[in-house]
């Protein structure tokens, strides 16, 4: 899978969760909001390497990672985005939303409102998580 193929995965994912949501399925668009940051984040990841580049072995063990906070270091973009949490109070706390989603909760039941939450953290257009995301991918 390469760069492009996460960066679509993660735009498919986005409108997937917002169309279960929809639907008043709340367990999956909970799921697929963490899931659309995961494939953002990792569309950095692989901005970052190089062809021909023989991989780190931790940096390439690290980026199969499915935590956010994790994904955002092995990226690069700690500062990145301790800059913007600081400028912006509306990322901070969707950061803040979006960092405590983990891929188990696709074996747990999300309240619609807990769902709409995270799709908002992640996806809103102007302070959201994959909005950030994109100006380093």
């Amino acid at each position: 899978m390469d760069r492009r193929e996460l960066q679509d995965l993660a735009r498919v994912r986005l409108k997937e969760a917002t169309a279960l949501l929809q639907l008043g399925l709340s367990d999956g668009a909970y799921y697929l909001a963490g899931y659309a940051a995961e494939c953002a984040l990792k569309a950095c990841i692989a901005k970052g390497t190089r062809r021909y580049e023989f991989p780190d072995k931790k940096k390439a063990e690290s980026s199969y990672s499915h935590n956010l906070q994790e994904l955002v270091r092995v990226a690069g973009l700690d500062e990145a985005r301790l800059e913007l949490a600081s400028k912006d109070p509306d990322f901070r706390a969707n950061w803040n939303i979006a960092r405590a989603w983990s891929e188990q909760s696709r074996y747990q039941r999300h309240r619609p409102e807990a769902a709409r939450e995270l799709l908002t953290a992640v996806g809103d257009r102007r302070h959201g998580i994959i909005t950030w995301i994109k100006l380093h991918w």
